[in-house]
């Protein structure tokens, strides 16, 4: 139900650049530890103290399910209490106010509140019930986050971008550039003769990478007939699952189990991490979600009893075992193969990229490299940020990170595709104030000033308000939620 509300706030407020200006409310590094005072206090921020229970009631109201907050969710949820209390401090420094007649107002004018255009009460009353609120805890709320609107539009609302800047964010994504590349897999491609000598060297120092942990589990279904004499699941039957619950809980084995309520004989199967079965070598015959269960099961935890889809099952871990990949496995030289070739184009290209950084690598290097290794040069023209004809466009972006006359190197993440750039010339662009998009790149101008005026609004109130926290009643907090 808070969802719900919290979803319905966001609905009347969520304005595009309010995402960027509140990320500096969120991380503040923290002052000095506090040492003293009561343990009810778990923050002050500048002269004001704020409690546990406080905090305890935000995490509360933040979350759908409290029992499932974990020390991290509860690290980052103080981050973020302190930096709305923070807004408030600001907010009352300011004396921001709502009337009650402007917050009627915001209610009234709210899409999900009209019926025909006109206000409705009963539409009102039913979002309060289903939301599980009232009116006077709502529209509290509701005014809160109006002030913090104020308190934003307060000190970013008048930017105005110049036509100069507005120019700026218009060039850096539609600008042309001329480039000039070298497809570095096609010299990559003459450098992978690997001898047996280089294989077996790669699998005798990476021996631990080339294991399979293999799990032994015994299994049983949990028939409906055998454990209450029919085929339904009734009252009896549930009544039995609880008991055989209880059962593994207290460390029974699944052979007492299966002794006690004479269950049909149990299976037994091995299986690797992926689930392949070490006899068919195919992945057992379970649905995936069930597999994913069955696999992490481990000898702290050596049976469980597991549901899917009005089925159950007890799985038990019967052995554990490490099998050692031999060199001549299909699978393990490919994987050597693999490694080998990512490990020459790291070397060549960090070699390529370090006589770049100390300019020891300019086109006259660029045309000889391509000489001397038989690359073929390619030259084309770059239309905007966005062209991905030829080149991905992650590879554009960093491209368009550099100025004129540079060599560059481009990669993707897991160096399928890498490219050796020459920046030829870059042809700047410009919009008429007249032209269709330039409301589009107005905002966008608005929104980066904005965001750099909320960054430096950031430092000034970490200046403002010194940040004191009570750790022992923050761990106080997260055993609470344990």
């Amino acid at each position: 139900m808070l969802a719900k509300l919290r979803k319905f706030s966001s609905s009347i407020f969520a304005k595009f650049f309010l995402a960027i200006v509140a990320i500096p409310f969120i991380f503040w590094g923290m002052g000095p530890l506090f040492t003293g005072g009561s343990q009810n206090t778990i923050v002050t921020i500048g002269k004001e103290k704020f409690s546990t229970d406080e905090f305890t009631n935000f995490i509360r109201y933040k979350t759908t399910n409290s029992s499932s907050v974990d020390e991290n969710s509860i690290e980052n949820l103080f981050s973020t209490f302190i930096g709305e209390k923070i807004m408030e401090l600001e907010i009352n420094y300011f004396n921001f106010k709502l009337s009650d007649n402007s917050l009627s107002s915001i209610i009234k004018n709210e899409k999900a509140f009209l019926k025909g255009n006109k206000f409705s009460r009963t539409a009102y009353e039913k979002f309060l019930l289903e939301s599980n609120t009232n009116a006077a805890s709502f529209e509290y709320n509701l005014s809160k986050q109006e002030k913090k609107n104020q308190l934003l539009n307060f000190i970013g609302g008048g930017i105005v971008p110049s036509h100069f800047v507005v120019n700026l964010a218009y060039d850096k994504i539609n600008q042309q550039r001329d480039i000039e590349f070298i497809n570095l897999n096609d010299i990559f491609k003459n450098k992978f003769n690997f001898s047996d000598n280089n294989i077996q060297s790669y699998y005798n120092q990476n021996k631990e990478t080339f294991i399979d942990i293999y799990k032994t589990i015994n299994s049983a279904k949990l028939d409906p007939r055998i454990l209450s004499g029919g085929n339904e699941f009734n009252d009896l039957f549930f009544q039995k699952i609880d008991e055989i619950d209880d059962l593994i809980v207290e460390g029974k084995s699944l052979k007492y189990i299966s002794k006690k309520y004479n269950l049909e004989s149990s299976t037994s199967f091995t299986i690797d991490s992926q689930g392949i079965d070490i006899k068919s070598k195919n992945k057992i015959n379970f649905p995936d979600k069930l597999i994913s269960k069955i696999i992490i099961i481990d000898n702290e935890d050596p049976i469980l009893l597991i549901e899917n889809i009005e089925e159950y099952f007890i799985f038990e871990l019967s052995k554990t075992e490490k099998v050692q990949k031999k060199i001549n496995d299909k699978f393990v030289a490919k994987e050597i193969l693999a490694n080998l070739e990512r490990q020459t184009k790291r070397k060549i290209i960090s070699e390529i990229v370090a006589k770049i950084n100390n300019n020891n690598f300019n086109k006259k290097q660029f045309n000889e490299l391509s000489k001397d290794e038989n690359a073929v040069i390619k030259k084309i023209t770059l239309a905007s940020k966005n062209d991905d004809k030829i080149l991905k466009q992650e590879l554009v972006k960093q491209i368009y990170a550099f100025s004129e006359n540079r060599v560059i190197v481009v990669t993707d993440i897991d160096l399928s595709e890498n490219f050796l750039i020459y920046i030829d010339k870059i042809n700047n662009e410009s919009i008429d104030r007249k032209s269709e998009d330039y409301n589009k790149y107005f905002n966008l101008s608005k929104i980066k000033m904005v965001s750099n005026l909320y960054k430096t609004y950031d430092t000034y109130l970490k200046n403002k308000y010194e940040i004191n926290i009570n750790h022992k009643a923050l761990d106080a907090v997260k055993n609470y939620f344990k």
